[in-house]
């Protein structure tokens, strides 16, 4: 199981990386640990915290720096729920499964306020909620069928109108929006720091964190010994949590998570104007945005801008069409907010499964190996509570009911 070479230098920095203190990878490589994970991102982090915390000696590995992948690119939102608007994650999963998956994403929320204030981790985040504009009746009418059925489960939402929307947002509204759907307390995050937040607190617990590009996993008896650029390390338990790459270490699992480029850019400091989440359904792939803490206002989405929507793209580098849909949004939104900048553009890699919902199993008949992938976009609600869960697998032996929505065999 090969992986290609690290991404080159040509993959322009994101907001989030820029405005991230530097973090040093280790290149010295042990002989030996409990748990190796491979991937410096969200999910990386969160299982090698867990897994550190519990006493397992564990070492993360990561091939070029920390949350370069599609943590360090994404738009900063913590939110709940599945990928998909409730009801349609209801009409593709069942309302069962639709609505366990909300409830693990809501366990999300209050694992990461414990965490991050037992770890002192400071990352910006926050709870003003999340705000989506609809532009038509039609959406509207799609919206208040979400919070219905959100409502019905018991979870929040409420249906705004166009003045109700005009007051959480501090420019004129454009003509088109003629009310949106808000959810009270979804969060904000500086994802960048929040996956070093993690690395370091992995670190106080004794996890190392090493820079190696990982060539082959080889299991060997009850273990795994892992071939990498520097050197060979022998486990007995491997998570492999690399996301759009999962196929480079998988090759049978090519066709079921599928990279996916997104864009994005941002705009350079200015006053406040967006408290809340924002997203808006402009294309058919959707756009979103927030106002960082510093003024900052990260902007992504116009998908669909792209040939066949950058569906199975493997390259993190933003493009001159995708690049100009972007600009025009705020225009066509808010048409009286004026003094726009774009300071920084950057693209990352999804991975999407065909249900939109992320697999977390054993990734062959090997019982040591894992593979934890394919969030379709929407990793964040999910990196602490499954990083426990995977970190309790592990330490017992016993895979916890909870992780039965994502096992690999449903597709």
């Amino acid at each position: 199981m090969a992986t290609t070479p690290s991404p080159g230098t040509h993959e322009p920095e994101s907001y989030w990386l820029r405005t991230t203190a530097p973090f040093s990878l280790s290149s010295d490589l042990p002989a030996t640990v409990d748990v190796a994970v491979i991937g410096g991102g969200l999910m990386g982090s969160a299982v090698s915290y867990w897994l550190a915390r519990s006493g397992i000696k564990t070492a993360l590995l990561e091939r070029t720096g920390l949350a370069y992948g599609a943590t360090g690119r994404n738009g900063g939102f913590m939110v709940t729920g599945p990928a998909e608007a409730y009801p349609r994650a209801i009409a593709r999963l069942g309302h069962e499964t639709a609505r366990t998956v909300m409830a693990l994403t809501l366990d999300n929320r209050q694992l990461l306020r414990q965490v991050l204030a037992e770890e002192e981790i400071d990352c910006d985040y926050r709870e003003p909620g999340s705000l989506s504009l609809a532009l038509n009746e039609t959406q509207l009418a799609e919206m208040k069928q979400t919070v219905e059925a959100l409502q019905a489960d018991g979870f929040a939402a409420t249906l705004l109108d166009r003045e109700q929307v005009q007051e959480l947002v501090k420019t004129p509204l454009g003509p088109e929006i003629v009310g949106g759907k808000f959810a009270p307390g979804q969060g904000l995050v500086h994802s960048a720091r929040l996956v070093q937040g993690l690395a370091v607190a992995a670190q106080r617990h004794g996890a190392q964190c090493c820079l190696a590009t990982v060539l082959q996993l080889v299991p060997d008896g009850e273990g795994v010994r892992i071939l990498t650029s520097q050197g060979t390390l022998r486990t007995a338990t491997v998570v492999v949590a690399v996301n759009a790459w999962t196929s480079e270490l998988f090759p049978e699992l090519a066709g079921v998570i599928t990279p996916v480029r997104g864009q994005v850019l941002a705009y350079a400091q200015m006053p406040p104007v967006f408290q809340t989440g924002m997203s808006a359904s402009i294309s058919t792939t959707g756009e979103y945005w927030q106002q960082a803490v510093d003024g900052t206002i990260v902007l992504g989405g116009c998908r669909d801008t792209a040939p066949a929507s950058d569906v199975d793209v493997r390259e993190s580098q933003p493009t001159s069409e995708v690049q100009a849909a972007l600009e025009q949004i705020f225009p066509r939104l808010f048409p009286s907010l004026s003094g726009l900048r774009a300071v920084q553009r950057w693209a990352g890699l999804m991975a999407f499964t065909p249900d939109y919902l992320p697999i977390v199993d054993r990734a062959s008949d090997h019982a040591a190996i894992w593979a934890i992938g394919g969030f379709s976009g929407h990793g964040m609600p999910f990196g602490l509570r499954l990083g426990q869960l995977i970190a309790n697998a592990i330490t017992s032996g016993v895979k916890p009911e909870a992780l039965k929505p994502y096992r690999l065999a449903r597709l």
